[in-house]
């Protein structure tokens, strides 16, 4: 009962201060009022995104957008690594679940998600977009998408452990350059204190049916991705070069590759020193970082040698972020706003240089600042026009890459296709799906 009345008593006291600076606040006038209105309804904006590289970074600029707009709350949901996002994403449409902000990849994209698609050409963002990085998010005047940055891959090297092998990188431009320097590295695996030359992810279909395949696929479509958007078939000119290329990396990866996955092929193996190269590109740079500093100044990017275009890597861009224009129209805005300040803000772009560690697809950075030896190396490729086209995002639908492509690789590594069978599925499930 003594605590029964003591809450009572307690409670009569706060009812009177709160009435008594209730009344004090009001002689100050309106103003402190206007301030507070609206501070109780935060507008929420779910993202869903799928590059795991950055997550925790990504989450942390969410935060510190958070902190200086309070009235805005964003969550941040990941999918990407051992699971593919486009079939997720799909289902988070068919569900009713749609998130606010998306991720798109290219032009089929753009046809399948247009109804949900915000126009976002009156966006800083937009109007700073280096030429080019906009083609494939493009509708008449319409531009529906923004990109995420620029990115290149091939195949990331340990410097140190080259050097300890004696191994030039800057003489390896041939497959019969890079077959000779494998064998060599092989050949020292108990000296050099490794488990395999490579760790080829197998597990990963679009590794393969993507980035593998795009190197070999985009001389056929001139390096472009709407070329190859627009094809109604698939050659596969290069077919016994992109052959060799992944045998090579099987043939002297660690084993089993089928069992081996994203987070284990960079993190476990590549960051710990535990194998010479992987077929990976600059997203990994964070990852290696922070499972281990000293390896991660000292790796490099070696081009995936494509006969006619040697000394050259992928460079496109892998992402667009895309705003569903069904949400809300104060969260369409308030997304919009986000995008902006992530790209165009001064905290944001050295967030983007320094923290997402981006090569950025923006015009009005200080590209001296990108922080990290592979998105260095990436951007002087592009920049001296060393490159091979981005075409994967041209692909077919539901999607070719992954789904047949990567999935037919799988089928290749484990001895149940063989790769003529491989060339001829992928060439008639091209043209079915190009109908």
């Amino acid at each position: 009962m003594r605590a029964k009345h003591l809450f009572s008593k307690v409670a009569v006291v706060a009812m009177i201060i709160g009435l008594f600076l209730a009344g004090c606040s009001s002689d100050d006038g309106n103003e402190n009022n206007n301030s507070e209105a609206g501070s109780g309804d935060k507008v929420t904006i779910d993202i869903f995104q799928g590059k795991v590289e950055f997550k925790d970074q990504f989450e942390a600029l969410a935060k510190q957008y958070e902190e200086k707009n309070p009235e805005v709350k964003i969550n941040v949901k990941t999918v990407g690594g051992g699971t593919d996002y486009a079939p997720v994403l799909k289902s988070q449409f068919s569900s009713g679940d749609e998130p606010d902000i998306f991720n798109v990849t290219g032009p089929q994209d753009v046809i399948d998600y247009k109804k949900y698609l915000t126009d976002m050409s009156d966006t800083n963002a937009a109007k700073a977009a280096i030429e080019g990085t906009l083609a494939t998010v493009q509708d008449g005047d319409k531009i529906l998408g923004l990109p995420f940055n620029q990115e290149g891959y091939g195949l990331i090297y340990n410097k140190l452990i080259f050097e300890e092998a004696g191994i030039n990188p800057e003489e390896i431009l041939t497959y019969e350059d890079l077959e000779k320097a494998v064998k060599k590295i092989d050949s020292k695996k108990d000296e050099l204190e490794i488990e395999g030359v490579f760790a080829l992810p197998g597990k990963e279909a679009w590794v393969m049916g993507d980035h593998l395949a795009n190197a070999f696929l985009a001389p056929e479509f001139d390096h472009d991705v709407m070329k190859a958007f627009e094809a109604e078939t698939v050659e596969f000119e290069k077919g016994d070069e992109m052959k060799r290329f992944l045998d090579l990396q099987n043939d002297y990866s660690v084993q089993p590759v089928l069992s081996l996955d994203y987070s284990q092929q960079v993190e476990e193996y590549f960051s710990l020193g535990r194998v010479a190269m992987i077929q990976q590109g600059n997203w990994v740079y964070p990852s290696v970082e922070q499972m281990d500093p000293e390896v991660a100044e000292n790796i490099g990017v070696l081009p995936i040698p494509v006969e006619g275009f040697e000394g050259s890597i992928p460079v496109g861009v892998p992402n667009y972020w895309a705003v569903n224009n069904n949400s809300d129209e104060e969260v369409v805005e308030a997304s919009k706003d986000f995008l902006d300040w992530i790209y165009t803000s001064d905290e944001g772009k050295e967030a983007v240089l320094k923290e997402l560690k981006f090569i950025p697809a923006y015009e009005g950075y200080d590209t001296e600042k990108i922080s990290d030896p592979l998105s260095q190396d990436i951007y002087e490729y592009a920049s001296e026009g060393k490159t091979i086209g981005w075409i994967f995002a041209g692909y077919p639908s539901n999607p070719w890459g992954t789904a047949v492509m990567g999935a037919n690789a799988q089928q290749y590594l484990a001895g149940d296709m063989t790769w003529e069978e491989l060339m001829k599925d992928g060439i008639e499930k091209w043209e079915e799906k190009r109908k």
